[in-house]
């Protein structure tokens, strides 16, 4: 048992990219037969069982990640045993505990509705929904730029299939916009790391943050530029205006159990907004940049998307509307770079995305008994299950227009008490106040249409309507109303534990704001206690290899401080370095300054 505990602490941040990774080759290697066979494949029940499991260990792990980070530790693991920045690292601190708990709490609910009926309806859903899972935990994870790309790529394929789950042409066309968008956000993601790495040298986040006040001021230009690009791209992802128009419309046309998975999704571009822009670009001009446009865009986004909600045509779009406003509210917080307000941001956080999720599944819930009107908002006869999907809608309304006493009230108050800190206390509380009165109008209007003016069902046998009305669903489907409860009642135990969760969000956004313990806990010290890593960029450097020939390393010294001593006394280390570095060792070598910290090697 001792072993296995000391297994799990060593190898910890990367059993969350793990799991669903070998998940997704599980249910890939079981095969899938077309979708119309689905329901007879003797197979089914071992998918759902395999992805069921595998969620709820995804959320075990989440949780005892999150006990950790509690206690203020930063866990970091070395891919291939090489420290950062010469290797790559996973980094797991309190805002990345903090995301991996969110997204597994919706993931294993949505999943387990979805095991029911939506998963017969295309190939292959667990094993791409676990690929999913596996980009979002990666990117919440890596502590690297360039890691970051490549975890949003894993995610955005995943994505790209999800949405088309289930066919239909609407689902198609809308999709091949969403893949348009995201591959040219995939362009300017990379065009950015380039400009970051041709300045700086370095693409890991606690390199780059240390190594940006040094540049020369056309480098430092370079690769503010580039950090503006990268926000450009999280901005897509997180739907934010005028780059986030998309939102509405494509959620609108994925299936349910989809569309509610996906209000994760946006949030991964807010945490990468939060993570790279808001702290590892930390220094003046790009601060500077940063707060002036962010402000605005929070503002006019939350004042947009609530504006478009009073006039959406159907209950999806709305709800799309809605999560683009609520990321307008997450946005403005942030743009405050206050700790107060990025721990009021970080609990409004948690409450936008399930607060979505529930109200998703609830479209589904409606256009199961609607009809043919489905969930156009247009007057239409009472559903069978009036009553109980009338609380059900009072209950999400509430919520999602931060009515109190419920969880986006409390969020929305943590923000505006941060305010006092700003210079622009007046518009912050002044659009946040007139978003939230233009939200219960939006929720109220709708409310009318779906429940209040409702007409009488047709109650005359030989009408043709009697019969369309009869022949629709006594009650939910199977699981959807089931799950509904359980995320709004995981919102009002949110409530109940405000206070301490609170608490955990202020420790997060004092953590993350903390660039030096964050340096500290990732890169490594020569003995005279300077951080080891390339800085000027050299592309003459070429390290010895062991097939590389005997050539003299003037930084052989720094060898046994960047691998782990394993892989140092492994056999790719040869016999002359380890005389090299035993030499050095004696001789003492002094660091090298900044401005030349790695010498060329001699030819």
């Amino acid at each position: 048992m001792f072993d296995f505990l000391s297994f799990w602490q060593a190898n910890t941040p990367i059993f969350s990219i793990l799991i669903p990774a070998f998940t997704g080759f599980i249910l890939l290697l079981l095969g899938n037969p077309g979708a119309g066979a689905l329901k007879e494949d003797w197979r089914q029940p071992w998918r759902r069982g395999i992805s069921l499991i595998s969620a709820i260990a995804g959320l075990i792990t989440a949780v005892s990640y999150l006990l950790v980070a509690n206690t203020g530790q930063i866990t970091v693991y070395q891919l291939s045993e090489w420290s950062a920045p010469f290797g790559i690292v996973l980094v797991l601190d309190r805002l990345s505990a903090f995301m991996l708990v969110l997204t597994y709490a919706l993931a294993v609910p949505v999943l387990w509705y979805a095991s029911e009926n939506w998963d017969t309806r295309g190939r292959y859903f667990h094993a791409i929904f676990h690929f999913l899972l596996m980009g979002l935990c990666g990117a919440f994870l890596t502590g690297d730029l360039f890691n970051l790309f490549v975890f949003f790529e894993i995610l955005l394929m995943a994505s790209y299939v999800l949405l088309l789950h289930g066919q239909g042409k609407p689902r198609f066309q809308l999709g091949v916009h969403y893949v348009i968008i995201n591959l040219l956000a995939s362009a300017l993601f990379l065009i950015g790391l380039g400009m970051i790495y041709g300045s700086v040298g370095s693409l890991n986040m606690a390199d780059v943050s240390r190594l940006l006040p040094t540049l020369d001021a056309d480098q430092h230009k370079l690769a503010v530029a580039g950090a503006l690009l990268l926000f450009v791209v999280f901005g897509i992802k997180a739907a934010m205006l005028p780059v986030g128009f998309w939102l509405p419309k494509t959620y609108a046309v994925a299936s349910t159990p989809v569309a509610a998975i996906f209000t994760i999704m946006t949030k991964v571009g807010i945490y990468a907004i939060l993570r790279v822009n808001g702290t590892v670009f930390n220094d003046v001009l790009s601060q500077e940049i940063f707060k002036s446009w962010l402000l605005p865009i929070g503002l006019v986004t939350s004042l947009y998307g609530v504006i478009g909600a009073i006039g959406a045509d159907r209950l999806r779009r709305f709800v799309g509307f809605m999560v683009l406003s609520s990321i307008g509210t997450l946005l403005i917080a942030i743009a405050m770079s206050n700790t107060q307000a990025w721990s009021g941001a970080l609990f409004y956080l948690v409450h936008s995305t399930l607060i979505g999720a529930a109200f998703y599944l609830f479209c589904g819930w409606m256009t199961s008994q609607r009809g043919d009107f489905k969930d156009h908002l247009k007057i239409a006869p009472r559903i069978k299950q009036e009553k109980a999907a009338m609380l059900t809608y009072f209950l999400i309304a509430m919520m999602l227009a931060g009515l109190p006493p419920f969880s986006g009230f409390f969020g929305k108050v943590f923000i505006l008490q941060a305010t006092v800190e700003t210079a622009y206390q007046g518009w912050v509380i002044g659009i946040v106040l007139l978003v939230s009165l233009l939200s219960i109008i939006a929720l109220t209007r709708v409310g009318f249409i779906l429940f209040w003016r409702a007409s009488p069902p047709e109650e005359d046998p030989i009408n043709p309507a009697y019969i369309i009305y009869r022949a629709l669903p006594e009650k939910a489907p199977p699981r959807n109303d089931t799950v509904i409860y359980i995320l709004l009642a995981g919102l009002v135990a949110y409530v109940a534990f405000a206070s301490p969760v609170l608490h955990y969000t202020t420790n997060t956004a004092q953590q993350i704001q903390d660039h030096a313990l964050y340096q500290q806990s990732i890169l490594k010290t020569d003995q005279n206690g300077e951080v080891i890593s390339v800085q000027p960029y050299d592309s003459t450097y070429l390290p010895e290899t062991k097939y590389g020939g005997e050539v003299e390393d003037h930084n052989a010294y720094l060898i046994p401080d960047i691998i782990s001593k394993d892989t140092f006394n492994g056999e790719h280390i040869s016999e002359y370095k380890h005389r090299q570095i035993q030499q050095q060792e004696k001789l003492q070598t002094p660091t090298i300054a900044d401005e030349s910290q790695l010498k060329p090697m001699e030819p």
